[in-house]
């Protein structure tokens, strides 16, 4: 690509990858819930493979290109993680094993957290994304399925957060909350 070309808006980028991330959250959020009969985590994993894994791995490349690192990190970060949860997720690993690939990917979690910006579509997703990951590798460790269910509806408030936060951007919807939001409201009527 020559030096002169842009790789895009960091706008744009980010808000698709905020779109992927949480569309990705969602499903397999929904998976592990066991709340719609016949979908499990493992139904996610064409999504997570090409959505969640390649889509943002690709955007996180782009967001380093175009100077952010705290997306690029988060978005290549993320698709690294989706792509090797989706690959692995047939595969017969030790259930110590599993939690442990989730406690390591829980502290990539932690990191995104500590450096997103203040807020429910920053830190809160990466938080819910983090505890989600938690929930799971202790259930994978004590072999609990309640906590993997509790961790499937984190992981769908998580995905929630994520698509409304992006889709707010694209749609001009209210993505800020309290009061100085309401008066913005109000005086925007």
């Amino acid at each position: 690509m020559d030096n002169g070309v842009s790789a895009g808006s960091t706008a744009s980028t980010s808000t698709l990858g905020n779109i992927a991330l949480g569309l990705t959250l969602l499903a397999f959020g929904i998976g592990h819930t066991g709340v719609i009969d016949g979908v499990t985590a493992a139904n996610s994993v064409s999504l997570a493979t090409y959505l969640g894994g390649l889509a943002l791995f690709v955007l996180g490349v782009l967001e380093f290109r175009a100077g952010d690192g705290f997306n690029g990190t988060a978005f290549a970060g993320l698709g690294a993680f989706w792509f090797t949860w989706a690959n692995g997720a047939d595969a017969k690993v030790s259930a110590d094993a599993a939690g442990l690939f989730l406690v390591l990917f829980a502290l990539l979690g932690l990191t995104l957290t500590l450096a997103a910006p203040r807020g429910p579509f920053g830190q809160g997703v990466y938080a819910l994304f983090t505890l989600t990951l938690l929930l799971l590798a202790i259930g994978a460790f004590a072999d609990s399925d309640a906590l993997g269910k509790a961790a499937g509806w984190v992981a769908a408030v998580g995905g929630l957060l994520a698509w409304y936060g992006a889709t707010a951007v694209v749609a001009g919807w209210p993505a800020a909350f309290g009061r100085g939001s309401r008066r913005a409201a109000v005086t925007a009527s």
